[in-house]
């Protein structure tokens, strides 16, 4: 398979541009704080206790697409799992609980660091928005961004890593840094409804949002920015050929994904007969 292209022409503009520098001039100070903070220092030996932890077993990676309407999470519960974003909007309709959390979209992270930091799991979570966090919590861990030109798949969270365009392609790198052999993605519908230029900053006006797992995902008034589904798949087939490259592999067990990098699977296939009949 060919690598897709990072983006196309057409969509730059003047305005983007400008835009991912100030994002990069932003990024100075926490970049020095990375490397200098008393506290970024316990922050990696926090990363570093999580190296290979999870050696040869599997996960799941539960994305927040429509399709969660039509998948039975229930079946996680015993399975280590890693649930994105607003996935705690589902937990009144199901008993899934993902083993792990994560976050790094920086508007998601101030507009909803109250919900976030209620969630019991460990989570990872962008540095950049560590003020919004109460960083003595052991249960937080926070990932550094890299702002770069080209990305790249990190293989040691202790240093700066690419997130990409899209959470998923976070949480895939972390799974591999905990030793996963295989990583199952679930919610990946790689399809929205929305329209415009990608990463662009805009206050939703819509009074539901029809392209997440739940209405009131971004609800109207928030900000958030606008997906960038070829940036993701760039980032999603340099997930994959690291995998594969040693030895490991990410499935795609999408209900009616449209992402085209991963290899498809059915997803109650996934799990043996005893447990599809079981409650759980």
């Amino acid at each position: 398979m060919s690598k897709p292209s990072r983006f196309k022409l057409s969509q730059i503009s003047l305005n983007r541009v400008l835009s991912a520098v100030n994002v990069r001039i932003r990024d100075v100070s926490h970049a020095f704080s990375w490397k200098f903070e008393p506290f970024a220092h316990e922050n990696r030996n926090r990363i570093a206790r999580y190296r290979g932890i999870h050696a040869g077993e599997r996960c799941f990676i539960v994305a927040n697409g429509p399709s969660l309407r039509k998948t039975n999470l229930d079946l996680l519960t015993n399975e280590k799992t890693f649930g994105l974003n607003r996935i705690y909007l589902n937990f009144k309709e199901s008993s899934f609980r993902p083993t792990y959390y994560a976050a790094f979209n920086e508007l998601i992270l101030e507009q909803f660091s109250a919900e976030i930091s209620s969630l019991a799991m460990p989570k990872f979570l962008n540095w950049n928005r560590r003020s919004c966090f109460d960083i003595h919590d052991p249960h937080i861990v926070f990932l550094k961004s890299n702002m770069v030109m080209n990305d790249f798949f990190q293989t040691n969270l202790v240093n700066p890593f690419v997130v990409g365009a899209t959470v998923t392609f976070a949480a895939i790198q972390i799974a591999y840094y905990m030793g996963f052999q295989q990583v199952i993605l679930v919610g990946l519908d790689h399809k929205y409804s929305e329209k415009g230029t990608p990463n662009q900053t805009e206050t939703r006006s819509a009074a539901r949002d029809e392209s997440h797992f739940h209405p009131d995902y971004f609800p109207k008034g928030v900000r958030w920015q606008l997906p960038d589904l070829l940036r993701s798949e760039y980032d999603f087939q340099i997930a994959r050929e690291t995998f594969e490259k040693n030895g490991r592999e990410i499935l795609d067990a999408t209900v009616d994904g449209h992402c085209p990098i991963f290899k498809k699977v059915e997803y109650l296939s996934l799990f043996d007969k005893e447990v599809l009949v079981t409650p759980v």
